[in-house]
């Protein structure tokens, strides 16, 4: 099924009362909104779980290490944004063994490195939700976000319309972190 792609709409042209508002309609979005939340059971229901079981472009999967593995953001904040997950199902920093501990350590500073070589971002946020009450859309399977953020990234859409526009296709960003992670 093929989606329509975002459309802008002034307000001026919908029934009722003009507000000066234009619309940037992205239906594809209430997939993410309406869909089913992940179990805090491991298995099909969490995503952390599923992806690896997929080949790496079909599950966004950038690098694989042991106990470790990164991951493209279905829905990200800018582009390149990153997931580094345990592969184990586990919600709390503190439940990671200390070889799970070293080597999600070692995969964000990966992921760092190929980023910079890849977007060549001025700065980046890193950091993790753990629990729902703390923001965490997938809080039964730990992960780690890597936002990068290039000067001038932000703008009035996520201020005053909750919608980000992203430049680039997160394929097209994957396959560019993909190469940098393997010219290290």
């Amino acid at each position: 099924m093929t989606q329509d792609p975002p459309s802008l709409t002034n307000a001026d042209e919908l029934p009722g009362a003009a507000d000066g508002f234009e619309r940037l309609w992205t239906p594809h979005r209430m997939a993410y909104v309406k869909g089913e939340r992940p179990s805090k059971d491991a298995g099909q229901g969490c995503p952390f779980c599923a992806a690896p079981d997929k080949e790496d472009d079909e599950g966004l999967i950038v690098h694989r290490g042991e106990h470790c593995y990164v991951v493209m953001n279905l829905f990200p904040y800018n582009p390149g944004h990153l997931l580094i997950c345990p592969y184990r199902h586990l919600s709390l920093y503190v439940d990671l063994s200390e070889e799970e501990t070293a080597e999600f350590t070692a995969l964000t500073k990966g992921a760092i490195r190929a980023m910079t070589r890849a977007g060549n971002p001025t700065g980046y946020n890193l950091g993790m939700n753990q629990g729902e009450v703390a923001g965490a859309g997938v809080a039964a399977h730990l992960h780690q976000h890597l936002v990068p953020r290039w000067t001038g990234d932000a703008n009035f859409l996520p201020i005053v319309a909750q919608t980000k526009a992203l430049p680039q296709l997160i394929e097209d960003v994957r396959q560019q972190l993909v190469t940098a992670w393997s010219d290290r």
